[in-house]
């Protein structure tokens, strides 16, 4: 029975007493009204006890079914969705209702959370750093890659604020920016914090007013910008290192068509002269076009090979044995003993030309120049050359090779060098595997040393 029908039918039961007292009464003896009355007051009484324990009965079922209900929607979206279908019929009707919602719930947070663990994940695996903040530049989402360009300790916490995170002005303000306007914004700039690495950062807002937020991300940079530095660099570099022979060609070809043509005292040295910086501009096109082929890559196509070292070695002596011969420069080749290393002949024997070059150009007069190689271990082989000239400050020992370097320009240009020698004997070795290292003391010389890798199976 429901309640509404138990309490309706003790109100009926109320409303009939006086209304029967007023219709017997009257048919009643004057002495026996009292009695009469008080036993239908009496009967009245009984039925409106048991009306009332009726209802407390019916109150504690509701009050028990609807705590269950009340606990039910408590626990959602965690509760379970089976809902027992008792008590009073309008409470049987709710029940089944929310037992229909909880299961419409549940799918919608298990969505939800689904999607959320989808985005954190992808969002953690960006390399691009992210950050979330709130109207107040609070930390809402920060993904390791931010984290680590900033050397913070992860997992960065929701709620810090950003002076907490990270001291960038620059991040500040574009924040501020998108959060008071709305509008997305791009920048580039360079942040002390993060090692001073170069970034460009997109903002958007997040959110509408008056909660909106931001999120920006950030693209390292880095790497272009530097290759972006060091192309300009070289651009500066190659023209004016190309100036030079030019401007001196450029002024003895005028010299002589001046006039100095019929000089035959001189006439000749200025030939001379245009000759050895035709030369010297052959030399820097040849270099550039193997910096350009090793900047290429080209190499990383071909399967290394093994090479016989000796035999490198002495086409390399042979190459530079006329330019020792006329600076009297003794060539030595000592402990060399026959191996091999995984690499590609021409560029070995390349690297080597360089540095054997080198060490005749700047040694001392009557000096020498020693080349050794040597099977270290089972899977190295050391090449070095060694000079007895005037050797390279200590300062300078880290940037030797960088292009374009020299130690001194005067005697260098004066030499013949290009300032791309020990570069090209840098990169080709770094693309064959291996390393290349220098020693050196002013005034008593230089010693350049090749580790290579050695072929497992093969000790020619």
């Amino acid at each position: 029975m429901s309640s509404g029908k138990l309490i309706g039918a003790w109100a009926g039961l109320m409303l009939c007493v006086p209304l029967a007292l007023c219709w017997i009464l009257p048919y009643l003896e004057p002495g026996s009204r009292a009695s009469v009355a008080l036993k239908l007051i009496a009967v009245a009484g009984l039925f409106n006890a048991l009306a009332v324990c009726l209802i407390l009965l019916v109150s504690r079922k509701w009050s028990a079914t609807t705590a269950r209900l009340e606990g039910f929607a408590a626990a959602l979206p965690s509760a379970e969705t089976y809902l027992p279908e008792d008590g009073p019929v309008e409470l049987q009707t709710l029940a089944r209702a929310m037992r229909d919602m909880a299961g419409r719930v549940r799918d919608l947070v298990d969505r939800a959370s689904l999607e959320a663990g989808r985005r954190e994940t992808i969002l953690a695996c960006l390399a691009e750093g992210v950050l979330a903040v709130d109207r107040n530049l609070k930390v809402i989402f920060c993904n390791d890659a931010f984290a680590q360009a900033f050397s913070t300790r992860t997992p960065v916490t929701e709620g810090r604020t950003l002076y907490e995170l990270v001291r960038e002005p620059a991040l500040r303000d574009i924040l501020e920016r998108v959060v008071e306007s709305g509008a997305a914004e791009t920048a580039r700039f360079q942040l002390p914090t993060a090692a001073s690495r170069w970034f460009v950062a997109r903002a958007v807002p997040l959110g509408e007013e008056p909660n909106r937020g931001a999120v920006i991300v950030l693209h390292d940079i880095t790497d272009i910008e530097r290759q972006e530095q060091v192309r300009k660099d070289f651009v500066a570099d190659v023209s004016h290192e190309l100036r030079t022979p030019l401007t001196a060609i450029r002024g003895y070809a005028e010299t002589l068509l001046d006039g100095a043509l019929d000089d035959a005292a001189n006439n000749r040295n200025f030939v001379e002269v245009i000759l050895s910086h035709a030369v010297r501009l052959n030399n820097i096109a040849t270099d550039l076009l193997v910096i350009s082929e090793l900047d290429s890559n080209a190499l990383q196509d071909l399967p290394r090979e093994p090479v016989a070292v000796l035999e490198v070695i002495e086409s390399a002596v042979n190459t530079v044995e006329k330019a020792a011969v006329t600076r009297h420069i003794r060539l030595n080749r000592e402990g060399c003993r026959d191996c091999s290393v995984l690499g590609y002949r021409f560029r070995l024997e390349q690297a080597l030309v360089n540095l054997l070059d080198n060490a005749v150009k700047f040694n001392r007069p009557e000096g020498s120049v020693t080349i050794e190689c040597a099977r270290i271990s089972h899977a190295q082989v050391r090449i070095s050359v060694s000079d007895t000239g005037i050797g390279i400050p200590q300062d300078d020992l880290k940037r030797i090779f960088d292009r374009f370097y020299r130690v001194d320009k005067a005697r260098t240009r004066s030499a013949g060098g290009t300032g791309l020698g020990l570069p090209i004997v840098s990169q080709v070795v770094e693309q064959m595997g291996g390393t290349v290292t220098v020693e050196s003391q002013l005034g008593r010389g230089s010693r350049f040393t090749i580790l290579l890798e050695a072929p497992n199976n093969i000790d020619r």
